[in-house]
């Protein structure tokens, strides 16, 4: 275990099968660019917060002390440092290996018993996800590199949102953000040449079409709920790679803009981190 991890552990205490971290009173920053309006000390929940964008949209919503936040991680021995810097006292870090079916279980488990006296998830953001094999083309594919990804990118997502349905605490107006990729879309794909990260599009792909389920599945038991898939552009984090332009603060930002602004209509749409509609 590294030092950094050991310093983690110190600050966490167990809950059964998990562990939650306790964060230590801060002083929550202040700032205009999270502005949430006709919401009360909203909960949020968030997958994949460990770095990059998962990690920012921690650090922007950490800078409301009306913000509770789960924050969910791949794995409580890794390095928190980071994310631990940008927690605010109503955050609370849960292991959650999306890639893992039984993980993601007690994850939603851990995650009920946070949420006491009514409390109810009032936004998901499914975030985590890989690319691990981005120089695939369709004529190399990996099986199983390929169903790495379709396990973490789809059906990670699939069984967050199943669990804690099945656990009672999604609100009955939750927004559901579901991370995808400009790649997972056929008809911009198709405009690529050469094609690029065909696994990672695949399994993207996929994503939107469990968006389109999930769309209409939640919304039976939930009516108010609106699910969405979402492009974040290519933002500057590691999995974004060489290339990318766009600030990880930017991205984020825009992002909780248009997830703020949903309306019941929007249910099931593919958008753009700018609010614009991303052909299938």
């Amino acid at each position: 275990m590294t030092k950094a991890a050991s310093a983690v552990r110190t600050n966490l205490i167990s809950s059964s099968s998990s562990w939650i971290w306790i964060p230590a009173p801060t002083t929550v920053r202040k700032s205009a660019s999270i502005a949430l309006q006709n919401l009360n000390m909203p909960v949020y929940c968030i997958t994949g917060t460990n770095r990059g964008i998962g990690l920012e949209f921690v650090r922007q919503l950490a800078q409301s002390a009306d913000n509770t936040i789960i924050a969910a991680v791949r794995s409580l021995s890794s390095d928190l440092s980071d994310l631990q810097a940008a927690v605010s006292p109503s955050t609370h870090i849960l292991e959650c290996d999306t890639s893992k079916v039984s993980s993601i279980h007690s994850f939603a488990k851990a995650a009920a018993r946070i949420l006491r006296d009514g409390k109810k998830i009032d936004f998901l953001i499914n975030n985590a996800g890989v690319n691990i094999t981005s120089h695939q083309s369709s004529l190399s594919l990996g099986p199983d590199e390929l169903h790495t990804q379709i396990s973490i990118n789809v059906i990670g997502p699939a069984k967050v949102v199943e669990f804690l349905l099945d656990a009672g605490l999604l609100s009955k107006d939750v927004r559901v953000l579901n991370l995808t990729s400009g790649l997972g879309s056929m008809q911009r794909s198709s405009e690529i040449k050469p094609r690029k990260c065909a696994g990672y599009s695949i399994s993207k792909a996929g994503l939107n079409m469990l968006t389109v389920h999930q769309s209409e599945d939640l919304k039976a038991q939930l009516p108010g709920a609106v699910v969405i898939s979402m492009d974040p552009g290519w933002v500057k984090t590691r999995l974004g790679g060489e290339g990318a332009m766009l600030e990880a603060s930017e991205s984020v930002g825009n992002m909780l803009g248009v997830l703020h602004r949903l309306k019941p209509e929007d249910n099931g749409s593919f958008l753009h981190h700018s609010g614009d509609k991303i052909p299938w």
